[in-house]
């Protein structure tokens, strides 16, 4: 049985330094067992990535590539809040995602796939969650989706 580090390192993933909050909130909270991971958007090694709207600017595969990078940084912000050691992640229990989008737009499901498909590969049966995919007027920075998680750990 492979590590979650090892399932990233396959895919060619490293997760990149955890982002710094940029107004007055914390980018994760420990409580209990739990962590509440806030939202991460689509903030690549460059910059910010994906930014427009899902049904004009961007196609629905385009959306969750998006929403991958997103919970590559919500992996990021795990591996800090459990100290450096993402083997402690006992399960994902919850996404949401939201998808910066035209009104017609109702693909949100596969937008968010992206986001859902890299825990269950990254975390195995860990990763496997519940889940909420809404469609949003707007984002913040115009990013294309954005994606909060909920995890429990050791």
């Amino acid at each position: 049985m492979s590590t979650i580090e090892e399932r990233l390192s396959g895919l060619g993933i490293t997760l990149p330094e955890p982002a710094a909050p940029v107004a007055n909130y914390l980018p994760y909270v420990v409580t209990g067992n739990l962590v509440f991971i806030s939202g991460q958007v689509t903030l690549g090694p460059d910059g910010f990535e994906f930014q427009g709207k899902v049904g004009t600017d961007f196609s629905v595969e385009e959306g969750a590539q998006a929403a991958r990078l997103c919970a590559i940084n919500i992996l990021a912000q795990l591996k800090a809040a459990c100290g450096g050691d993402i083997e402690r992640v006992r399960r994902c229990v919850k996404l949401g995602g939201f998808v910066n989008c035209t009104t017609e737009f109702t693909d949100h499901p596969k937008v968010i796939n992206g986001a859902s498909d890299l825990m269950v590969e990254a975390l195995g049966d860990r990763g496997k969650h519940a889940r909420f995919a809404v469609g949003a007027g707007s984002l913040p920075l115009n990013v294309a989706v954005e994606v909060d998680a909920v995890f429990e750990i050791e």
